[in-house]
């Protein structure tokens, strides 16, 4: 059952916008769907579409032309940078958390 983001990196939305992406092109719904599957989480519309607005302004994600009301979007060279970034500074954080964890 999906439920609304949780608070923290993993729920991060535009990192799970971008974890969707990296698998290829998709309009909003399909991020939506894509996100409830491998995450567990819901965007909600507002949040996604906030979430794409700020991707967009910062060029890590662009629209691509399609017909029809749904906009596909891609995630941009300068995207995969930041995101790849952003991974390995969780993989980072997550590997002193588990050592950390392991002493409790």
């Amino acid at each position: 059952m999906a439920r609304k983001p949780s608070s923290g990196l993993a729920g991060d939305p535009e990192l799970l916008i971008l974890s969707s992406l990296a698998a290829g092109p998709k309009h909003g719904y399909a991020i939506m769907l894509d996100v409830a599957d491998f995450a567990e989480t819901k965007l909600g519309p507002g949040t996604l579409y906030s979430a794409i607005t700020r991707l967009v302004e910062q060029g890590w994600i662009a629209p691509l032309s399609a017909p029809g009301r749904q906009r596909p979007y891609r995630i941009t060279p300068a995207g995969l940078t930041g995101f790849r970034e952003q991974i390995e500074r969780l993989r980072a954080i997550a590997a002193v958390a588990s050592r950390r964890l392991r002493t409790v």
